[in-house]
């Protein structure tokens, strides 16, 4: 992935892929992706990329740290 920064949905749902996740698959508001226990939200599409607060959220939340975001 580039540096730490606004992302592409596709390229996010990519780059979890990568780190073992499967999905997406449908939810109640919001899309998911799942690996063993771990449950992770991820945005709907809306046209425009994801920033850095939501990036930083959604890794948060599938443990994922950023050293190894930017060596996917």
């Amino acid at each position: 992935m580039p540096p730490f920064g606004p992302v592409k949905r596709r390229h996010l749902i990519a780059a979890l892929r990568r780190c073992g996740l499967q999905g997406p698959f449908s939810g109640g508001h919001h899309e998911f992706m799942v690996k063993e226990a771990l449950r992770v939200r991820v945005p709907n599409p809306h046209g425009t990329d994801i920033g850095k607060a939501l990036l930083r959220k959604i890794l948060r939340e599938a443990g994922i740290d950023r050293d190894t975001w930017e060596k996917l």
